[in-house]
């Protein structure tokens, strides 16, 4: 208790000195733990990929398509349970600027796949009901106001024309990491269309998502799959869903690893601001340090109040930086939009934040403490601080 008591005192003796650094150490550990956020998002749709889902894309790349006709083959491949299709759209609304995916999907079997994505029953039925029916995220709707029945005007720039949209469905995901800023609309609609403007570019599509019976046999269904179309115009390569996603990620891995290396300097800055008061704090104190050993006390006491000390700073602004991570990480989540559209602060970071704020207290103690018990009686006496 006495301890305690001690810690706390020393703690405050320096006021200015200690509020500098607490608060040095707040902005750091928010840094810290913001990097962090942006990463998880980053790898959000690696996270959240269904086990028991592949998916089947050209070969060649992404965005050369595939026949529409490949749905039933993948069907009959021992293994296989569902099977849906999707092409991404592109387009314009409003600006450039007003970025979010926009899919033609398989109206008749897409959300039976995708049960992440909930939608009201009595929606997907008006959206199933429609030809130019779509169903739009929770987010979107917040972002732009949308309303159930409003027509939502787009651009086309892959497809090239404008398309108008009836919003008919509004879904939400079933958990934080499900993405909420997607528009989804009838394939057929699209392909309705393109067979009048550009027969050559109708009754295809992007890729398929598989779903299967067993995760376990995921490799043996992809390469059945594969073996179907080998030698075909338009060869497929099958994979797992967080294999598909981590493809998107690998493009960007040195934007990844940049900012994982920026968080972990921003922790080595702030280590050597506590470590250098800590010193100068050890250093003023030297002939207390000296009386204490007078009295009987011992070097592990010594330690323990100075690594106190040290560790009750970082504390202090470890927790004040992880209390304004919060409210940061939702103005950033409104300002980032559609770009990280799934960016929350989660346990794992906050897990992080608080190993690092107790690290940095403990290491930063460690060289005051060495030399406080070190040092001779008689020398630390005759220190002036």
């Amino acid at each position: 208790m006495e301890l305690i008591k001690l810690i706390v005192r020393n703690t405050g003796r320096h006021r200015l000195r200690s509020v500098l650094t607490i608060l040095g150490m707040a902005v750091a550990i928010l840094a810290f733990c913001l990097l962090r956020t942006v990463v998880d998002a980053w790898y959000a749709g690696v996270a959240g990929a269904s086990p028991n889902r592949l998916v089947t894309r050209n070969a060649v790349s992404l965005i050369f398509p595939m026949p529409i006709s490949y749905k039933q083959k993948i069907l009959q491949v021992p293994g296989v349970s569902k099977v849906t299709y999707a092409n991404w759209f592109g387009g314009v609304y409003v600006d450039e600027k007003q970025f979010f995916p926009r899919m033609a999907v398989g109206a008749e079997s897409f959300f039976d796949l995708f049960p992440e994505f909930i939608v009201p029953p009595d929606q997907l039925r008006a959206f199933m009901n429609q030809r130019n029916a779509c169903i739009a995220g929770r987010k979107l709707i917040d972002k732009y106001g949308w309303k159930i029945g409003d027509a939502i005007p787009l651009t086309g720039n892959i497809y090239p024309g404008e398309w108008r949209f009836v919003l008919r469905g509004i879904y939400r995901g079933a958990s934080k990491s499900t993405d909420e800023t997607q528009f989804f609309f009838r394939w057929d609609y699209l392909d309705e269309a393109l067979k009048k403007t550009s027969p050559f570019r109708s009754g295809q599509a992007g890729w398929y998502v598989v779903q299967i019976e067993n995760p376990v046999e995921s490799q043996d269904v992809s390469q059945a799959i594969d073996a179907l179309f080998k030698n075909s115009s338009a060869e497929t390569l099958t994979e797992t869903e967080k294999a598909f996603q981590l493809g998107f990620v690998a493009m960007t891995d040195a934007i990844v690893i940049s900012i994982r290396i920026v968080s972990f300097v921003v922790i080595g800055v702030i280590l050597m601001v506590l470590a250098n008061t800590m010193a100068m704090t050890a250093r003023d104190r030297m002939s207390e340090y000296a009386v204490l050993k007078t009295l009987g006390f011992g070097n592990t006491f010594l330690f323990l109040l100075i690594a106190g000390e040290s560790i009750t700073i970082a504390m202090c602004g470890g927790i004040l930086g992880m209390g304004l991570t919060f409210p940061t990480a939702a103005v950033f989540s409104k300002e980032l939009g559609t770009l990280l559209p799934i960016f929350h602060v989660g346990w794992v970071t906050l897990l992080m934040g608080s190993g690092v704020t107790v690290g940095i207290g403990l290491l930063s103690a460690l060289l005051p403490a060495w030399r406080a018990t070190r040092v001779e009686i008689a020398e630390a006496l005759r220190h002036i601080g």
